[in-house]
């Protein structure tokens, strides 16, 4: 368990904060309220696009700015107010919309408020707008999001391994150094994407600096929280990221192996009240006297 201070925590939302129905339960909101009375602040960074994170925001008390689309948008959760935001340039997120659809992934792209496809009986959209709450839209072409400002290109194919090989041709193309650099060592490494599958089935490719690593960089400065007195808790690779940046991590029972070498503690599956396990531990310590 965590000995150093922890003043907030940042969450993954599927597969961590939210169950296997996309529910926060009620063991999870009481766990919450803990870590506020407890005095320490609350919130999340997701895949999500801004406006499928408002039923987390209208469900249980944010105590600080959340980030939607890994990082690519940090917003407000009281008025959905877009304070900091990161998209890729015309030229890149032609490139790799083109990359994608070529490999044979369906393509996705998030740009504004907006959610754009041309294949609405592709995989996944269906239960992609259940979730998120609001329909995307059936375009020719993405013209109209490049007009925009792509924040998110997304593949997406039920084949778990086509979906990690892009990644790494995505990585290898564009990237050509890790996304979770940390901004001393920008100006000797400049990638154009940051790639990272958020599901097995999802490739998300964002803007460089729009990463959960670069999440936790970002909210560090906002709140004047030094990075090492964050706690982070996921279940995906993209998680990694903020593990990292982080003073302390937590990997969900379910992720896969290489998350949890990653992480500094693993707690119980989402569907066993992993995320509430570990947050009712991170309050309950942080109460306990420090030894001197």
């Amino acid at each position: 368990m965590a000995s150093k201070k922890i003043s907030i925590v940042l969450s993954d939302v599927d597969g961590t904060l939210v169950d296997g129905k996309k529910r926060i339960t009620e063991r999870a909101k009481a766990a919450i309220q803990q870590l506020s009375d407890a005095g320490i602040r609350f919130s999340v960074a997701s895949s999500r696009p801004p406006r499928g994170m408002k039923m987390i925001a209208d469900q249980i008390t944010l105590s600080a700015p959340m980030a939607a689309l890994n990082g690519g948008m940090v917003v407000d959760p009281g008025t959905m107010k877009v304070l900091n935001q990161h998209t890729l340039d015309d030229e890149t997120a032609r490139s790799v919309i083109e990359r994608v659809d070529g490999y044979g992934l369906d393509v996705w792209v998030y740009a504004g408020v907006n959610w754009y496809l041309r294949n609405l009986n592709g995989p996944h959209r269906e239960e992609e707008e259940s979730i998120v709450r609001f329909a995307p839209t059936e375009v020719k072409d993405f013209e109209s999001a490049l007009n925009e400002g792509v924040a998110k290109v997304l593949g997406v194919s039920d084949d778990f391994d086509l979906v990690a090989r892009v990644e790494k041709a995505i990585q290898d193309e564009f990237q050509n150094c890790s996304c979770a650099r940390s901004r001393d060592q920008a100006r000797d490494c400049e990638p154009r994407v940051c790639a990272a599958r958020s599901y097995p089935f999802y490739l998300d490719v964002t803007h460089p600096n729009a990463n959960k690593g670069a999440v936790v960089e970002t909210l560090s400065e906002l709140l004047q929280i030094p990075a090492a007195e964050f706690a982070t808790i996921g279940d995906m690779p993209n998680d990694v990221l903020m593990f990292r940046k982080s003073g302390y991590s937590i990997a969900m029972g379910q992720a896969n192996a290489d998350v949890k070498k990653s992480a500094t503690a693993v707690t119980a599956e989402m569907d066993d009240e992993g995320f509430a396990k570990a947050i009712e531990n991170l309050a309950r310590k942080s109460r306990e006297p420090k030894r001197s």
